[in-house]
Formats: structure tokens, C-alpha cells, sequence
């Protein structure tokens, strides 16, 4: 194949466009500029302007904190302080030979979207500056080693904890990790993590300019004593040869769809609170951050602001107030913030200003609101192209962003063109919801006592006690029942159980689950009020119903305000003695427990404790049985099984009743009476617990369940031991307690914290 080199290597310059703004009012500037673009693909623009021989370079690269992956925070602000050390033909601090020539303004800053480098130069000194810039921009690789990247990490570090340092800076985290979502490129901070930048290789940091630093990313701006021609032929010269760069693909918008406002209270080492309120909106090229922009000094610019004069003038609770719109690219934030004196309600103050919001979302501006506004940032902007650098900046960011220059005129006409009924709709869309609230508090002046105790040896028992339980009263209601009665006047709650000998080893004469799935549905309501209906009539009377069945009793309890205490026992009672048992409720919890067994089949923790608890008592014995039931007896379960266990189990001469709380035996025993003395058990006969004998091991065993892709082993071991009416239990739990009862138990303090073996063991 044949090479044309010389074409090759020749700079080829696209036609040349000039603009002005649209037909300027007599009191606004004319931001004229040219641009041309090299054959390289970098983007020149120049701005004539002869009222002083100096230029304004600047170099704009479309790459910022957002464009770090995860990992790497912080690496394009730490690559632009690289970005002063040296080049292959200059390998020595940039800074020196342009203040030489008498340059000013000179530095570089990196925010989320962009990173820029900029100095101002006499007119003489404009070809040092564009070599240098070259330099940069194709001559850097060669020149970035070890010793400057962490000589520059240690920069950046440094960097990072004066910026920490700062009253109320520590919030910026907080703020952009509440406002955008996992995922989101504002995320996180510009300035980056600590771990992160340790983590920075030099290779990294290479992969950074081959990735970013190509001219066909980058905008170069001229402004001041120059013109097209003289900037084609130095553009030429100093730049033709740096390479193109690797094609890129970016996101244009990406603002957050939130719904629901969240809130966050942070403590911080600042003199007075301070409340901020933020929302995510539109980027910076969309023409509703106009109406926004508009929106922002309504509220906010100046003393005669809406909640400047609320919070300031008028209620003297705030020192500062600030309300603006953050232009970044993929979505800018709309931010509140008020700095409240030291003595202020913090409560008070978020009134007021979500009031005041929320009178602006109602009517929206006034006409003298609106024009007010619109003369004020009409003439920040126009005080902002007085410099040479001021022009540079803005044709710029148009460029970067909009592939406009002139975006500026743009942004200025649509300001100029909002009316009060457009700002009021763009508020309402974008503010009416899905703010982040972070109030920030003085952390205050603590500081440590004096030691005063002795740290040399722990302290031992200083006194024995003796552990005073309540007596125990005790009563019958007409039809038998048992109530047992703890006075507790402490707090006027009462808490009582009425507690049956059932159990899941009641399922012995019936399906396996058979309990477990009565007493679920029993919450499911009763004979006269639906499931809803019932969790309703509880909420009311502020009163908790819990169901609860164990291996040996079921128990269904009732903790109750004083105030409401005679219509939540009869509540408690009909929930008891008239179980509801719909159809439509049935099917609904059997998809519920076979969903729960499903998960229990592949749980290794279920696996091994169903296992076991076979293999110790036997499958004929009730707690070797499946206690929640088989994929089989569930789907083959009907009401008629569930109504038999509850006439079998649940009724009066198997229930006792325990009341714990601020009553007396003969203020309870009558309302009692009222609602469970009536209640008698029926034709059926009562169920009888049978618990055949254990076979003793005569060995120990092992049991081997292969689950298939399991990262990690569960394993139980057990061993029958006497019931917990024998008198040994007390020896037997406190036995269990030493070898496996708690975190400093010896089981697991040896495979745990000894060998790493375990995560846990007890």
C-alpha cells in the first residue's frame, strides 16, 4: 500500500466561522469570536479584543470527576496537578518560564465535567505560552514518573484535608451521595477518596491522557490582542503534531428520577446550624435551567428576596441565605441554604422557608419579582465579560458543552424571554418534590475529664443482688380457666397471654403444619371482621395481637393501653374463640408457607436443624415431625383440618391466662369473665400429647447432606438431653452457655477468633 506522508503530516484547517450575538441591546456586549479546527480535530476559537496587548489562552478538556470509574476517584484532579510538572522537552515545574514573560491568572481547576488550564499573557510572551500548552497537551507521557505522581499524591492529599478542614465541608459527601443515586457520575466528589488516590498506579495515570488528553477532546481559546490569522499560523506551528486522541462516547443528561424528599442530620464542627435543601434539575444546556436561574433570585438574591427578608429582615432567625442553580452538564442542582444564628429553632426556620417555597410553587413571581431579577443577572453576566479572560471562559464553556461558543446569547435570550407563568410551571415540576434535606449541626465544645478511675485493674462484683419478682395473684373464671396475674403499675400498658398445651407436637393426630398454619391464619380474622378489618379495630385502640407456636404450647397475646382496656380484651376474645377461616385468606397463606418451605429446602441452616432434629428423636416422635409442614400435607390441607385442630387444642379447659401489668386481680378478673367466661369447649374430645420413648445412641453418627455449588459448609451437631422440667436444667443451660452460648463462648472464641474458620459458632 502506498503512503502519502507529506499529506499526511500536512495541517489541514477547516473553514473558518465567525459569529456575533444576536442583535445586541445598546447596553449589552458583543461576544464576537472565530474558530477554525486542525486537522488533529482541536477546536480553536479566538475573540479579538485590542483594548490591552495581552492574551487569555486557555485549554478546555472535556473530561471530569464524572468520567472516573469506580475505583479511581480523584484521578482528574490528581492528573491535572501532574499536568504542572514537566514535560519530555521542558521536565521542570510549568509555573517558571510563563512568569517570565509576565503572566498572570495562571493555574488550572478540575470540577466534574471538565478540566481547564488558563494563564494570561503579554502579547510577547504568547508563543511560550502556546508552546507550553503543546507541551501538554503531546509531549507528556515521557515525562510522568513515580517520583512526580506521588510527590503530586501527597499534593493532592494535603489538598483534600485543607479543603475537609473548612467549616461546614464535610457536607459536599453527604449531599452528593443523598442527591444521586449508586451508579450516578456525581456521586462522588471531585477531589476523591483517600484510598483511591493511594491506589493510583502510574499506569493508571498514563491511560488517563491516552484516554482524555487527545486534541479532538480539547477546545483551545484565544481572546484579547490577537487575530484569526495570526492564531491559525501559531495554532499551526505549536500544535499540529499532538495526536487526535481515541474516539469517546458520553452521556448528555442523566437527572435522577426522585419522587419522595429525603432528609439527613449531620454534626460538624461549625459555629451555627445551618439547613440546605436541594433538588436535582435539568443540565446546564436545557432552557428550563433559565426559568430555574430566574426562579433561584426570586427567592433568594439580595435583600429584597423572598426568604431574605423572611429569614433576615423580618424574623432575624438566619444570618445568611442562599439560593442558586449549580450548572454541571448530565444535571445541575437547585440548592437552599440558610445559616441560622446560634439561638435559633431549627424547626421555625424549615417552616418558614418551605412556606415561603411553597407560596412561590403556588402563585409563582410577581412582574416587579421578574424584572428585578432579570436586571440583576443581566449585569452579573455582562460584568463578567469585561476581561479578556472573562470572554475566554464563556465561549468556552458554549463550545465544551453546547458545541456553541455563543451559547451565551442563547442562555441570555431565554432568560430575557421568561415570563412568570413559564418559571411558575418549571418550578412546580422540578421542585415540587424529591429534595434532599441535610441540616447541619455544631457538634460542640466537649471535652474529656480528668481519669480518675484506676485503669491498671478491672473493678469485680461490688455488690450481690437479689432479683425481687412481683408476687403472683392468682383467680378462676366460671367456665375454669386459670388467670395468673404480675402487677406492674410502672407505665399504664397491660400485657396478657392466653396460653393453650398445644404446640406443634399437637400435629401428631393430624397433617404435619397443621398448627403452624392454624394459628397463622387465626390473624387473618374472625367470624365478623375480615383481615383488614381487624388490623383496623387493633390500630384503633392502639393494641398489639401476637400469635405464637412453639414445640410444646401456642399462645396468643394481647398488650393493651389501660384507657382502651375493656374493648381490646373483647377484641383479643373474639379473635380467640371465633377464628375466621375464609377460603380466600387460606389459599393466600398456603402460598405464603409453601414459598417458606421452598426456601427452607435450600437454607443449609434449615437443612441441617431439620435433619437433626430426625435424627435425635426419631421421625415417629412429635419433634422429629416437620414443624411447618411438607410441600404435601400443605397443599393438601383444607379448613375443615384447621377448624378440628382448633376444636381439638384450642379451648377453655386447655388455656391458662397470664396478665402482666398496671391492674389488680379484682379489676380483671371481671372484664374476663365478660368476654371468655361463657366460652365452652365442644363436643370433641380434648387432644393428648404422646411422646414415645428416645432411643439411646449408642455411637455418635455423621450426616453428610451434599448441597452442589455451596461456598461454604454448615454444620450441627446435637445430643438428647433431659426436659426442662428436670431438675438438672439449670447445670445443663449453663453447661451450653460456657461451650456455645454467646460470643465469648469456647466454641466460638477457638473457630472464630482463633482460627478463622467460622463466621460464628454456638
Amino acid at each position: 500500500m502506498r503512503h502519502f506522508f507529506i499529506i499526511a503530516a500536512m495541517l489541514f484547517i477547516l473553514p473558518v466561522y465567525s459569529f456575533a450575538a444576536d442583535k445586541p441591546s445598546n447596553d449589552t456586549i458583543q461576544l464576537n469570536y472565530e474558530s477554525f479546527k486542525l486537522d488533529n480535530g482541536l477546536t480553536v476559537i479566538v475573540h479579538e479584543d485590542r483594548k490591552a496587548p495581552v492574551v487569555f489562552v486557555g485549554v478546555w478538556y472535556h473530561v471530569g470527576s464524572k468520567d472516573e470509574p469506580e475505583g479511581k476517584t480523584g484521578f482528574a484532579h490528581l492528573f491535572e496537578h501532574l499536568m504542572f510538572n514537566g514535560t519530555e522537552n521542558y521536565d521542570d515545574d510549568y509555573f517558571k518560564p510563563l512568569q517570565e514573560v509576565g503572566a498572570t491568572g495562571l493555574n488550572g481547576t478540575t470540577w466534574l465535567d471538565r478540566t481547564n488550564y488558563y494563564q494570561t499573557v503579554p502579547t510577547g510572551g504568547l508563543d511560550r505560552a502556546l508552546w507550553m500548552e503543546s507541551e501538554r497537551m503531546g509531549h507528556l507521557l515521557g515525562a510522568i514518573s513515580q517520583e512526580k505522581l506521588d510527590e503530586q499524591r501527597d499534593v493532592v492529599k494535603n489538598e483534600k484535608r485543607q479543603g475537609d478542614n473548612r467549616p461546614y465541608a464535610m457536607a459536599q459527601y453527604l449531599e452528593s451521595e443523598g442527591l444521586f443515586p449508586e451508579g450516578h457520575p456525581y456521586r462522588h466528589s471531585t477531589i476523591g477518596s483517600m484510598a483511591d488516590l493511594n491506589n493510583a498506579s502510574l499506569e493508571d495515570v498514563k491511560d488517563w491522557f491516552r484516554k482524555y488528553y487527545g486534541a479532538t477532546n480539547a477546545v483551545v481559546i484565544l481572546a484579547g490582542d490577537i487575530d484569526v490569522k495570526t492564531a491559525k499560523i501559531l495554532m499551526t506551528k505549536y500544535f499540529a503534531d499532538v495526536k487526535p486522541g481515541v474516539p469517546l462516547s458520553r452521556k448528555k443528561s442523566l437527572v435522577p428520577d426522585r419522587t419522595i424528599n429525603t432528609a439527613e442530620i449531620m454534626y460538624d464542627n461549625v459555629p451555627q446550624p445551618q439547613v440546605r435543601w436541594l433538588w436535582a434539575v435539568p443540565g446546564r444546556t436545557d432552557r428550563q435551567v433559565a426559568d430555574l436561574t430566574l426562579a433561584s433570585a426570586i427567592l433568594g438574591s439580595g435583600k429584597n428576596s423572598r426568604l431574605y427578608k423572611k429569614l433576615i429582615h423580618d424574623s432575624k432567625l438566619a444570618t445568611a441565605v442562599s439560593v442558586n442553580v449549580q450548572k454541571f452538564e448530565l444535571a445541575s442542582i437547585f440548592s437552599i441554604s440558610v445559616t441560622l444564628k446560634p439561638d435559633s429553632d431549627i424547626d421555625q426556620v424549615k417552616s418558614i422557608t418551605e412556606a415561603v417555597l411553597a407560596d412561590f410553587l403556588k402563585k409563582g413571581p410577581t412582574k416587579k419579582e421578574l424584572a428585578r431579577v432579570k436586571a440583576i443577572l443581566d449585569g452579573n453576566v455582562i460584568r463578567s465579560l469585561e476581561s479578556v479572560s472573562g470572554k475566554g471562559r464563556m465561549l468556552a464553556q458554549g463550545q465544551l458543552y453546547a458545541g456553541n461558543p455563543g451559547f451565551i446569547n442563547t442562555s441570555l435570550n431565554w432568560m430575557n424571554a421568561a415570563n412568570r407563568k413559564g418559571i411558575l410551571n418549571t418550578s412546580r415540576q422540578w421542585l415540587s418534590d424529591g429534595s434532599y434535606q441535610l441540616t447541619i449541626l455544631p457538634f460542640g465544645d466537649h471535652k474529656a475529664g480528668e481519669e480518675i478511675a484506676d485503669r491498671s485493674t478491672m473493678p469485680g462484683m461490688t455488690k450481690k443482688v437479689t432479683l425481687k419478682l412481683p408476687p403472683l395473684h392468682e383467680g378462676r373464671l366460671s367456665n375454669g380457666i386459670k388467670v395468673v396475674l404480675a402487677e406492674r403499675h410502672t407505665i399504664p400498658v397491660i400485657n396478657m397471654s392466653i396460653q393453650f398445651d398445644a404446640g406443634t407436637v399437637a400435629d401428631r393426630d393430624s397433617a404435619p403444619g397443621t398448627a403452624n398454619y392454624a394459628f397463622g391464619l387465626m390473624n387473618e380474622g374472625t367470624k365478623s371482621l375480615t383481615s383488614l378489618e381487624m388490623a383496623n379495630r387493633k390500630e384503633m385502640l392502639g393494641a398489639n395481637i401476637n400469635f405464637n407456636t412453639g414445640l410444646d404450647s401456642s399462645s396468643i397475646s394481647l398488650s393493651a393501653l389501660r384507657k382502651n382496656l375493656a374493648p381490646s380484651i373483647e377484641l383479643w376474645a373474639d379473635v380467640v374463640q371465633n377464628p375466621g377461616f375464609r377460603p380466600e385468606d387460606m389459599e393466600r397463606d398456603r402460598a405464603i408457607i409453601l414459598n417458606q418451605l421452598a426456601q427452607a429446602r435450600v437454607r443449609p441452616n434449615s437443612i441441617t436443624r431439620n435433619l437433626i432434629f430426625k435424627k435425635l428423636y426419631g421421625e415417629g416422635h412429635p419433634y422429629g415431625s416437620a414443624r411447618y409442614g411438607t410441600e404435601k400435607s400443605i397443599k393438601n390441607m383444607n379448613i375443615n383440618d384447621l377448624f378440628n385442630f382448633i376444636n381439638v387444642w384450642i379451648r377453655p379447659d386447655n388455656a391458662t391466662i397470664f396478665v402482666v401489668g398496671d391492674t389488680t386481680l379484682d379489676q380483671i378478673i371481671p372484664l374476663l369473665e365478660k368476654n371468655f367466661g361463657k366460652w365452652k369447649p365442644g363436643k370433641t374430645p380434648a387432644g393428648k400429647k404422646y411422646f414415645p420413648e428416645i432411643e439411646t445412641m449408642a455411637k455418635s453418627r455423621i450426616f453428610l447432606v451434599d448441597k452442589p455449588g455451596s461456598p461454604q459448609a454448615a454444620i450441627i451437631a446435637g445430643q438428647s438431653a433431659p426436659s426442662g422440667s428436670d431438675s438438672r436444667f439449670f447445670d445443663i443451660k449453663a453447661m451450653n452457655e460456657i461451650l456455645g452460648g454467646n460470643f465469648s463462648s469456647r466454641l466460638n472464641m477457638n473457630l472464630r477468633e482463633d482460627k478463622g474458620w467460622a463466621y460464628g459458632a454456638w
